[in-house]
């Protein structure tokens, strides 16, 4: 009974003889001969061994064990493998619009530039008398100013990031 409740249970937890062995600071040989009857564990490895199945030693002493347990077990690990699905759908759809994003990213940088190269600067031309067109012109060079400078590196930035995203989703 001890010796077909010690296997059961190791199973149902999904320890191998050797991971259950590690566990309880014992050889696999030793877990081997118990689940054989060959030998029995002594009190102490007894309460040792209840705690990491998490059972209680008059279970594994005189209570069989249902295999329903291991049923809930089997349910309880489709239930994860269900999770796990919905969590790798999540991080596709999100590496997706990671994607979509850098993309529009892209797009938009050289739209700007083939903006800013057929508009010109035509803040150059302006009569900076008035206030409001000083200011409008200021703003509008250190808009340009700032944009030639760092979009080159967004846009590669966008482009790497568009082919890594790209790559790991295949």
């Amino acid at each position: 009974m001890l010796s077909e409740n010690i296997k059961t249970m190791r199973k149902a937890k999904g320890l191998s003889q050797q991971e259950l062995a590690i566990r309880l600071n014992v050889v696999r040989q030793t877990i081997s001969k118990w689940e054989q009857e060959l030998s029995v564990p002594d009190a102490d490895m007894l309460i040792m061994l209840a705690e990491v199945l998490d059972t209680s030693v008059s279970t594994l002493l005189g209570e069989e064990v249902i295999e329903s347990e291991a049923d809930e077990i089997k349910a309880m690990a489709e239930k994860l493998e269900l999770i796990n699905w919905q969590l790798a759908q999540r991080k596709i759809r999100t590496r997706k619009i990671v994607q979509g994003l850098l993309f529009f990213l892209c797009l938009l940088i050289m739209m700007i530039f083939a903006i800013i190269s057929l508009v010109g600067s035509p803040y150059l031309g302006w009569d900076y008398h008035d206030p409001e067109k000083a200011v409008l012109g200021v703003f509008w060079h250190a808009f340009e100013w700032l944009f030639i400078r760092l979009a080159p590196f967004v846009l590669i930035g966008a482009v790497i990031g568009f082919f890594l995203a790209r790559k790991k989703s295949m």
